[in-house]
C-alpha cells in the first residue's frame, strides 16, 4: 500500500514569485483589404470573437485576425472568472499563431511543476495510481529496475519507496535501481540526489542512472538500458508518450501517420527488453489533427473543464493558480495552437500499443480506492469523477475525462 498521499518536494523552492505578463497585441494592419470593426465584446461574446479570430487564421487572415486579438485581449481579465482566464490564455496562443513567434516548448521551471503539484489531482493521481500498478506487478522481487521516461523532480517516487520499504524486512533488503531520463543533466543529477538521500533514510539499497535524451533524438533504449540478472523491469510512461507524436516538429497531416509508427517502434524496442509492466499516463483529448480549427476547437473544450476545475477549488486571487493557469496550462495551450504539442485520446493509445505488442494489465480495484482517497482527502469537490473504463483509470470534471493511466505487459 502507498502510505503516503502527499509527495512534496521538501528539498526544491515551493515558492514562487510570478510576475503576471498581460500581453496585447497591439499590431494594427491598414493595408488589408477588409478593414474589421469589433464591438468591445461582452464575456459572452468573448468566446464567439476568439472563435472566429481562430478561423480567420485557419483561413490565414492573420493581420484581421491579430486586430480581433487586440480587440479581445484588452477587454479581458487575467484574474475574471474561468471563461475570462480560459479566453486570455487562448487569445496569447492565438497571437503567437497569427504573429507567427517561435513559441518552442519551453521546460517547465521547478516551482511551476511543484505548484501544479499541489494544486490539482492530476499529476499526483497519475503518479499514485502508476506506482500501485508497478507495485502489483514486480511483487516480492527483490531487486527492481525502474525506467522512468521524462522523470522531471522525481516527485513520483518517494511514496514508491516508502511502499515497498515498509514491506521489505532487514533479512532480505530491496534493491531498487531507477534509471531516470530528461533533457537536463543537473535536474536529473539533483533529482537523483534527493531520492537516494530520501531511499537511504529508509534503509533501503538504492542506486540511481541518470540518462540524457535529447529532445531531437529517437529515445530507443540505449545499451546502458541493459537488465542486470535477477532483476525484475517496469517502465514508466507518465505524461511522455505523447511527446513523440511530435518529434518529427511538422502538423502536416502527411506526417500524422509517420509520427504515430515512430510511437510504435519505440514502443517495440520496449516490448523487446521484456518489462514486467509498462505503465502510462496521458491527457484523453485528441490534439493531433492537421487541421487547425479542429484542433483548436478540441482544446477549448479540453481547457474549459480543466479551468472549471481549477475555479472550483482555488479561490480567484490564489497565486498557485494564476501560476498554474499562466504557466503550465497557457504553455500547453499554446504549444497545442502552434501544433508543437500534441495528444491522443485512450482509444488511440491502446491501438498503439497492441500494435507494439502489449496487452493491457486491469488496473486493480485497490488503485481505484486509494485514488477516490486522494480525492477525497486533498480535493474533496464534488466536480472531480473517477472511472474504471477499459481496464484503465480516468480521471475527469463533470462529464469530461482528463486524463487516463493505464498499465501494460
Amino acid at each position: 500500500m502507498l502510505t503516503s498521499l502527499d509527495s512534496h518536494d521538501d528539498d526544491d523552492e515551493t515558492t514562487t514569485t510570478t510576475t503576471t505578463t498581460t500581453t496585447t497585441t497591439t499590431q494594427e494592419h491598414h493595408h488589408h483589404h477588409h478593414h474589421h470593426h469589433f464591438l468591445l465584446p461582452s464575456p459572452t461574446h468573448s468566446r464567439d470573437l476568439l472563435i472566429a479570430s481562430a478561423d480567420l487564421i485557419h483561413r490565414r487572415q492573420f493581420p484581421a485576425a491579430l486586430h480581433a486579438l487586440s480587440v479581445l485581449s484588452s477587454s479581458l481579465s487575467p484574474l475574471g472568472d474561468s471563461s475570462d482566464r480560459l479566453t486570455h490564455q487562448f487569445t496569447l496562443a492565438l497571437s503567437a499563431a497569427a504573429g507567427a513567434a517561435s513559441s518552442t516548448i519551453s521546460t517547465h521551471c521547478a516551482a511551476t511543476y511543484l505548484s501544479f503539484n499541489q494544486v490539482t489531482p492530476f499529476l499526483r493521481f497519475a503518479h499514485l495510481t502508476a506506482n500501485q500498478a508497478i507495485l502489483d506487478a514486480v511483487g516480492a522481487h527483490r531487486h527492481i529496475h525502474i525506467v522512468d521516461f521524462d522523470i522531471l523532480h522525481g516527485v513520483q517516487w518517494p511514496p514508491f519507496l516508502q511502499a515497498i520499504a515498509d514491506r521489505s524486512d532487514h533479512l532480505n533488503p530491496t534493491f531498487i535501481r531507477l534509471t531516470g531520463t530528461g533533457t537536463d543533466i543537473d535536474v536529473l543529477r539533483r533529482t537523483g540526489d534527493r531520492l537516494r538521500s530520501f531511499a537511504v533514510s529508509l534503509g533501503l539499497t538504492f542506486h540511481f542512472q541518470p540518462l540524457l535524451l535529447t529532445p531531437s533524438s529517437t529515445p530507443l533504449p540505449p545499451p546502458s538500458l541493459q537488465l542486470h540478472p535477477g532483476e525484475v523491469l517496469a517502465i514508466n510512461c507518465t505524461f511522455f508518450l505523447h511527446k513523440l507524436l511530435n518529434n518529427n516538429n511538422s502538423s502536416s497531416s502527411s506526417n500524422n501517420n509517420e509520427s504515430q509508427s515512430h510511437v510504435t517502434l519505440f514502443l517495440q524496442s520496449l516490448k523487446r527488453m521484456n518489462p514486467v509492466v509498462l505503465t502510462m499516463a496521458e491527457i484523453e483529448a485528441n490534439h493531433n489533427s492537421p487541421i487547425f480549427m479542429q484542433r483548436f476547437m478540441e482544446a477549448m473544450d479540453y481547457y474549459s473543464a480543466v479551468f472549471e476545475s481549477l475555479e472550483a477549488t482555488l479561490p480567484p486571487k490564489s497565486q498557485e493558480r494564476v501560476v498554474v493557469e499562466q504557466e503550465w496550462f497557457g504553455k500547453e495551450i499554446s504549444g497545442i495552437i502552434c501544433g508543437e504539442q500534441r495528444h491522443e485520446r485512450f482509444d488511440r493509445w491502446e491501438m498503439t500499443m497492441k500494435e507494439a505488442g502489449f496487452s493491457i494489465v486491469p488496473l486493480s480495484a485497490f488503485a481505484l480506492s486509494q485514488a477516490k482517497l486522494l480525492l477525497r482527502l486533498h480535493y474533496p469537490s464534488e466536480g472531480y469523477q473517477l472511472h474504471s473504463i477499459k481496464d484503465s483509470i480516468f480521471l475527469g470534471w463533470q462529464n469530461r475525462s482528463l486524463f487516463s493511466v493505464s498499465s501494460w505487459h
